[in-house]
């Protein structure tokens, strides 16, 4: 005797952005992808539609970062090389586009100019086919000066930039708005900031289909669980019909997971801890995991072995579970 099991569909879906431009479409990427668009939880593929696969992004800096050896030694010789850093991290390590991190932009640091940042958002684009997320160095000031020369100079490429705050949104978004690329719209672990900033974004007029949030979030131990919480909230506002949390999201998870001491102290301190390139990348990979049951589209990562584990990962999460 067949049963019927009555399902109850959702009143929306999550909105979808798209990443990058091909020479079609006014750029030079020979890949793009769109995220977002689900009309069901995460995986639940019995309730709705996954539209879209969640990607991963490698993360690449304009200097070389302070990571550990457990880290670096996958990018031995490319990490003051930017373009060839991005190159290794698709060619060799799957990465679906990559992440650019204009740290070296830093006043108390490298305090690189907004035509240096320029040339390395350049040099990386002539690397590589993937799409690009760019981000600056956090200092508002410099930010708004290097991320609006960025934005101007890859006019066409469909950039995802960041990072878009409730204090410091009009330049950046008025730049995506100019020359036609995405933003981050990025709050501090609040559901009501999260919602109020899309607000004041959309209305200078940017669609919200050019419009990715970052919540932020804690690595594994770190705060994950309310990270979680207000992903969640977020995924299940957008399938009630709240348009101003239906935008798809953007997790941070190789810097959260990496500042864990669990990921990087050695095991010389810690020998009952046991290997700590081991541990590096399985703090990272569960870190990935947990979040994209929470509903991530875009995933930041760094160790080239935990995005294998994590792409595996969506492989089967991507399969059809319906019934």
């Amino acid at each position: 005797m067949a049963v019927n099991i009555i399902k109850e569909k959702s009143l929306a879906k999550v909105g979808q952005v798209k990443l990058g431009a091909t020479k079609e479409e006014g750029g030079t990427r020979t890949v793009t992808y769109t995220v977002g668009g689900d009309s069901a939880l995460p995986f639940h593929h019995f309730d709705g539609e996954i539209a879209n696969r969640p990607i991963v992004a490698m993360e690449v800096q304009d200097i070389k970062p302070n990571w550990p050896e457990t880290l670096t030694k996958h990018f031995e010789g490319v990490l003051d090389k930017p373009g060839e850093w991005a190159k290794k991290c698709v060619d060799e390590y799957g990465a679906d586009a990559i992440y650019v991190r204009l740290e070296g932009a830093h006043p108390d640091g490298a305090d690189k100019s907004p035509d240096q940042c320029v040339a390395v958002v350049k040099e990386v684009l002539d690397a590589v086919g993937v799409p690009l997320i760019v981000t600056g160095c956090e200092v508002e000031d410099k930010d708004n000066e290097v991320l609006t020369a960025v934005a101007e100079a890859c006019a066409g490429e469909n950039l995802l930039l960041g990072f878009a705050e409730q204090e410091n949104y009009k330049s950046l978004t008025a730049a995506c708005m100019v020359h036609k690329h995405n933003v981050i719209a990025r709050s501090p672990l609040d559901i009501n900031i999260c919602k109020q900033l899309n607000i004041l974004i959309t209305e200078m007029n940017l669609p919200t289909e050019r419009i990715v949030i970052d919540p932020s979030i804690g690595g594994l131990g770190y705060g994950i669980e309310y990270a979680y919480s207000i992903m969640e909230r977020a995924r299940l506002g957008a399938l009630q019909g709240d348009k101003m949390l239906s935008m798809p999201i953007l997790c941070t998870v190789g810097k959260e997971a990496w500042r864990a001491k669990e990921a990087n102290a050695s095991q010389e301190e810690y020998p009952g801890w046991g290997d700590e390139e081991d541990r590096g990348i399985l703090w990272e990979a569960v870190t990935a995991s947990a979040l994209l049951q929470a509903g991530a589209s875009i995933l930041l990562m760094r160790h080239p072995k935990a995005v294998e584990l994590t792409k595996r990962a969506i492989d089967q999460l991507m399969e059809d579970n319906s019934y």
